[in-house]
């Protein structure tokens, strides 16, 4: 409402230009060696890991997530303070019935020695109260509650999109952690075949006691190995049951590994400019950027005289019989004008603070638009690493298979010395493990890349913070 043609001071809200970078990566930075930056795909974005497991976990975590509910809370209380800022644009009516006791000084009427009587009133009455608006003050305050409840629902977007990255990035670590530990058994059987090895060797007359208590010696440091992992792998365990709002002894997650995950040879990723327009925190903050600088006009207006019309209808009478009667009527109308005068300053000091809080808001947006590039930038960087170290990797244990094979059939018709097998063993070990924990690795910066790429976490694109 408000008068039609005045317009409200204080600057006009313009949203910042996206960035208008067509990459994430800097100058030599690793890449993925199939990535495409186009349109995201039309699912959710932990949708590209192909996991049916994964997909069950999130939907439980969504629907039981404490997190989720408080955020959600906080979307529907900003939103009401938005419904209140808009009840303010339209006239406040009140109502009231009172009574009073009230004694009359008729001395003071000039009537001395007249002793004064007390007597009771009877009121019922309505005031409408109506602010004209004519500098925009009550606009701009709705605008900064409708930015402001935009803000809010843009980081229940983010608490989200925070919660399945959470649950994807802990699903991907016990894969790799389930992963780790059948290398690491893997490397136990390999333990007890060599030493079945040195058991026939003794019995054929060789001198292999010490041979034996070494074989022995690395079977126990390597079943020593499981422990760390195995208390490793129930951290995460648990840290699912809490992301889905459950006790440890509540619920029991899926046991994943890396045959549950599937992603494509080739990734397509939304452009940078894409990203921005659509990551929940940067849509928080330019929210909250705009309801700063509307947060300007309000202190703006607070500068110019304010007009706000008022009426008001009383029936006063002294029993309550009588309060129908047209005699009992009181009433008021007309305009009530206040301006400021001298205020030492204040209004205007509000004014200037306003300006430099949109000037914090603006940072902070800018700031939060190169951490989530940086963050992309990040991640991709790190599964192009991850990309090059596997390949190595895979090279480096088929050479230490094929040359502990050597060394045991060496061994077994008594060419070569009891060291030579350890060794080929011990780097046929380490290869696996490396190998094995690089894959893992890569699997969680695949996550995390995804996750920092994303904007939506539900089935479609369409977001609750961009409605």
């Amino acid at each position: 409402m408000g008068l039609a043609g005045c317009a409200a001071v204080g600057p006009n809200y313009t949203p910042p230009k996206p960035t208008a970078g067509t990459t994430f990566a800097m100058t030599g930075d690793a890449a993925p060696s199939a990535l495409r930056l186009d349109a995201p795909v039309d699912r959710p974005w932990w949708g590209v890991l192909n996991s049916s497991k994964l997909d069950q976990t999130i939907r439980q975590a969504v629907a039981g997530s404490p997190t989720l509910a408080a955020a959600d809370a906080t979307l529907g209380e900003a939103r009401q303070e938005a419904a209140a800022a808009h009840g303010g644009r339209y006239p406040q009516v009140t109502g009231g019935v009172g009574y009073q006791r009230e004694r009359i000084n008729v001395s003071a009427l000039g009537f001395p020695g007249f002793p004064s009587p007390t007597i009771g009133l009877y009121t019922v009455g309505a005031n409408v109260s109506y602010d004209l608006d004519l500098f925009g003050g009550e606009r701009r305050r709705v605008e900064a509650a409708d930015a402001q409840a935009k803000a809010a629902a843009w980081r229940a977007e983010a608490a989200y999109l925070t919660l399945t990255g959470q649950v994807a990035e802990n699903a991907a670590a016990i894969a790799d952690l389930n992963a780790q530990i059948g290398a690491l058994k893997a490397v136990i059987h390999d333990d007890e075949v060599d030493i079945g090895l040195i058991r026939a060797a003794e019995e054929a007359g060789g001198d292999a006691r010490s041979h034996i208590l070494g074989g022995r010696a690395k079977l126990a440091r390597d079943t020593a190995a499981l422990a760390p992992l195995q208390q490793a792998l129930s951290l995460r365990r648990h840290a699912l049951a809490q992301l889905a709002g459950h006790s440890p002894d509540g619920w029991t997650p899926p046991d994943f590994t890396v045959s549950d995950f599937s992603p494509p040879a080739d990734l397509v990723l939304a452009t940078p400019s894409t990203l921005v327009r659509r990551r929940p925190d940067i849509q928080a903050a330019e929210a909250d950027l705009h309801a700063a600088s509307a947060r300007i006009g309000v202190a703006t207006a607070d500068l110019y005289p304010d007009v706000r019309v008022t009426a008001g209808i009383t029936q006063e009478a002294l029993t309550p019989q009588n309060l129908p009667q047209f005699a009992a009527t009181a009433y008021n109308f007309g305009p009530q004008l206040s301006l400021p005068l001298f205020d030492g300053g204040i209004l205007r000091a509000r004014r200037h603070a306003a300006v430099e809080a949109a000037k914090v808001s603006e940072a902070r947006y800018r700031a939060t638009v190169v951490q989530a590039l940086t963050e992309v930038a990040d991640a991709l960087s790190a599964v192009g690493e991850d990309d090059q170290r596997i390949a190595s990797l895979t090279k480096v244990e088929r050479l230490a298979q094929a040359s502990l094979e050597d060394a045991r059939n060496a061994y077994r018709l008594g060419g070569a010395p009891f060291a030579d097998l350890v060794n080929a063993q011990d780097s046929l070990d380490a290869a696996r493990r490396d190998l094995v924990a690089a894959q893992g690795q890569r699997l969680g910066d695949l996550v995390t890349l995804l996750a920092a790429a994303a904007g939506d976490w539900r089935e479609t694109p369409s977001g609750k913070g961009g409605s």
